[in-house]
């Protein structure tokens, strides 16, 4: 037992002698190096929350085996982390993607000093967000949201094209006047994408009848890829508005009151709007919107949902 002690506190002191200097390093850098300080608190911060967000994960996997859970009986934020977690997300393919040429560059003997030099220049391209200084998330998030809003009138005209072969005519002017008012600048009522809901559980605005053009345009504004035979991109671009559409229900059951403004501007960022200039107010009256058109709508109307996000982002 005085072994085992004596053990202890060695350990102990060693670790406070390591703080100390870590903590006197860091002082250094900061005075002398400030812009490397800042890339080394950044990576430092990023790996602390990484390992974090791995060991929630964990807690939530082993939960969903203790109690025998699927995805979709979740609370909302567990639900979120797993998404984000998923070989099938989005998200996740970027990340891993990012971080597969900087585990292949450090594989040399000394690499690492090239590791870091291209990280420093090349933040976006290398690092995913656990990595990013405040300033980059902002601008970094907007970028991706530029390539994003650039798909939009393609499926805006998509869809205008699609509703020229409706047979009735009554639903097809509504839907044509619809992409006309937001092609003309002027957002959308929710009460105008109801009335036409019923056109979007059938052909031909149903996601396995729209043309593949229209499917890629969708598929890029939800950053998937494009560049997959049609039935993949068709079977992917279901199951991530589905995906959305769980996210959803969780989040009428927690209540937008419970989110943080972080919590806030990522679920409206999900949606389609690009929330990294709006206040809480703003977001929260916009994301409320969304769930009331949410709630109302069917599995079978995953193609609503998924123009909808366009519709009601394209001219905010």
């Amino acid at each position: 037992l005085s072994s085992r002690a004596t053990s202890r506190a060695l350990v102990a002191a060693v670790a406070a002698v390591a703080r100390r200097l870590n903590a006197r390093y860091e002082r250094y850098l900061e005075r002398t190096f400030p812009r490397f300080y800042l890339l080394y608190s950044t990576f430092t911060t990023g790996v602390q929350a990484f390992l974090l967000e791995v060991k929630e994960i964990r807690r939530i996997r082993s939960k969903m085996s203790r109690q025998q859970l699927e995805v979709q009986q979740l609370p909302y934020r567990d639900m979120e982390r797993l998404r984000q977690v998923c070989p099938q997300s989005p998200q996740f393919r970027r990340d891993a993607l990012k971080a597969i040429p900087i585990g292949i560059i450090a594989i040399p003997p000394f690499a690492n000093f090239l590791v870091i030099v291209l990280m420093y220049f090349f933040p976006r391209q290398l690092l995913f967000r656990y990595f990013w200084t405040p300033k980059q998330q902002v601008e970094f998030l907007d970028a991706y949201d530029s390539i994003r809003r650039h798909s939009y009138p393609d499926v805006v005209r998509g869809l205008a094209l699609a509703a020229r072969s409706l047979p009735e005519p009554r639903p097809r002017e509504l839907l044509q006047q619809l992409c006309a008012q937001v092609q003309g600048g002027a957002r959308p009522r929710l009460a105008q994408l109801l009335a036409v809901r019923s056109l979007f559980s059938g052909s031909p605005l149903v996601l396995s009848s729209l043309r593949v053009e229209h499917v890629r345009a969708l598929s890029r504004v939800l950053f998937l890829t494009p560049h997959l035979p049609a039935v993949l991109l068709r079977h992917r671009l279901r199951s991530h508005v589905l995906e959305i559409r769980h996210l959803d229900r969780a989040l009428l059951r927690l209540g937008l009151g419970q989110l943080s403004e972080e919590e806030l501007r990522a679920a409206c960022y999900l949606r389609g709007l690009n929330s990294t200039h709006l206040g809480r107010a703003e977001c929260q009256a916009w994301l409320e919107q969304w769930l009331r058109l949410s709630r109302e709508l069917q599995a079978s109307e995953a193609s609503l949902l998924a123009h909808s996000m366009v519709l009601l982002s394209l001219n905010y």
